[in-house]
């Protein structure tokens, strides 16, 4: 029994909210069972909806993707019964905090409520009912998969067993890889540039509240928040979120629906918020966000600043990590440290990741090097200043135990984790009735090792 890697980090079928939630007055394939596991059922269209939502997010479905999927199914289905069998915790409040964030990323997708509902044909309420059962099983599935393989270690030995059976004509070639560390400084504006912004925020609030414009087109005109300037400035907010701004946040909540706040200062700037529509913890608010320019002085004291950390840190009186967690203003080096990652959290980075002054610095400087204290703007127009440490830098190779031991280590493990799954499953499935409908039985042969009754074939 073979399980791929895909199905091994997966586990579960994942079905996407909205695509499950649509509504189609006309369906191509009417809904009947697919499979059953124990006594739950597998539906054609938890397969064909999950096959339309890799679609929808750009991706391309291979050309066996039913039937990858319908084993995903079933592998989900025998994980979920034996967590249930094992009294694994997976809380109501868990269940409902996954289904708002899921929420949460499709209102910020499409911009409002509004427009998720129309799209889904449903309530907020009646697409988290309609998932809830369908979460909670995830859960479980991933829950019962952690369990089984969490504690599946690799040795050195294995990692070179690994290697070595890997074909030499099909070790991967690897590009140039970096890691780059930086600490930030993003200088103060004026006293008096500030008030000049706070005054053109009043302005605004009156224009508003005089009927002069609306809140969505003065924040189309004059916001600095790209993120939400091209939506009227309108954002779906939690209570409970962490990742905004606290000021912010206070501000927005104490707002009645309509009301327009005074301008409020956060990390980011100064915004006038309005209430659009609030439902307990839920709201939807719109803001507009003017960042105060910063002028050649203030970014002269902010490199006159790093210049003598840099000086400590070459002189050994502090190191890197801690005149970075001491002095930067990037909010990202308190969580992660002060490298650079990519989307999986790895310090190697590729040379395509960075903004190119990065690489025009890079261009120079050697393995060990920390950078003079360079003025930078970053990708959300904010002007900065930095040092960069250039930690070290891969020559592009061919996979090796010296260079990629790490990567090694991880895709050795992997595979142990995989054969840990594939022995787990070989040993529990004869314990879960599972029938699989003839028609898919005949498009996936592979499928048959699943299935305990046999007349479906």
């Amino acid at each position: 029994m073979l399980i791929t890697k895909k199905i091994l980090t997966a586990c579960f079928l994942t079905l996407a909210i909205i695509t499950s939630a649509q509504g189609q007055p006309k369906k191509v394939i009417a809904d009947k069972i697919a499979g059953i596991v124990g006594d739950r059922i597998i539906l054609y269209s938890d397969i064909k909806n999950s096959l339309a939502d890799i679609v929808r997010q750009g991706g391309t479905v291979p050309e066996n993707g039913e039937c990858l999927l319908m084993e995903q199914a079933i592998i989900s289905k025998v994980l979920m019964l034996q967590a249930m069998k094992d009294s694994l915790p997976v809380t109501d409040e868990e269940v409902e905090a996954d289904l708002d964030n899921r929420i949460r990323t499709y209102i910020n997708q499409l911009g409002s409520q509004e427009a998720l509902e129309e799209i889904a044909g449903k309530t907020i309420y009646q697409i988290k009912d309609d998932a809830r059962e369908s979460v909670k099983e995830q859960k479980l599935a991933q829950a019962m998969q952690r369990k089984i393989v969490d504690n599946v270690r690799i040795t050195p030995i294995e990692v070179k067993a690994y290697f070595d059976k890997i074909p030499k004509d099909s070790l991967p070639f690897y590009e140039s890889e970096l890691e780059i560390c930086q600490i930030i400084i993003y200088p103060k504006p004026s006293r008096e540039l500030e008030q000049y912004i706070v005054g053109e925020m009043n302005n605004y609030k009156k224009q508003i509240e005089m009927k002069v414009t609306t809140f969505e087109q003065l924040a189309k005109k004059v916001s600095e928040d790209p993120g939400s300037r091209d939506r009227g400035g309108q954002y779906q907010i939690n209570r409970t979120e962490k990742t905004w701004d606290p000021v912010f946040m206070s501000t927005a909540f104490r707002l009645k629906e309509g009301e327009i706040s005074p301008p409020v200062k956060s990390k980011f700037g100064f915004h006038i918020i309005q209430m659009v529509q609030r439902n307990g913890d839920d709201a939807i608010v719109r803001h507009i966000l003017r960042i105060p320019p910063v002028t050649e002085e203030e970014i002269g004291q902010a490199r006159r600043k790093l210049d003598t950390v840099r000086s400590k840190i070459i002189a050994g009186t502090i190191g890197f990590n801690e005149a970075a967690s001491k002095y930067s203003d990037d909010e990202a080096a308190k969580y992660t440290g002060p490298c650079i990652t990519d989307r999986e959290g790895s310090t190697f980075v590729t040379i395509d990741m960075l903004d190119k002054d990065m690489v025009a610095m890079l261009g120079k400087m050697k393995v060990g090097d920390y950078s003079q204290p360079t003025a930078f703007e970053s990708e959300q127009g904010k002007k900065g200043v930095r040092v960069v440490y250039l930690k070290s830098r891969s020559q592009p190779h061919r996979m090796n135990m010296q260079d990629d031991y790490s990567k090694i280590s991880n895709f050795a493990l992997e595979e142990k984790k995989s054969k840990t799954m594939e022995k787990w499953l070989k040993n529990k499935l004869p314990s879960y009735y599972v029938m699989i409908d003839p028609a898919i039985a005949e498009e996936c042969p592979q499928l048959q090792k699943f299935a305990t009754d046999t007349k479906a074939f």
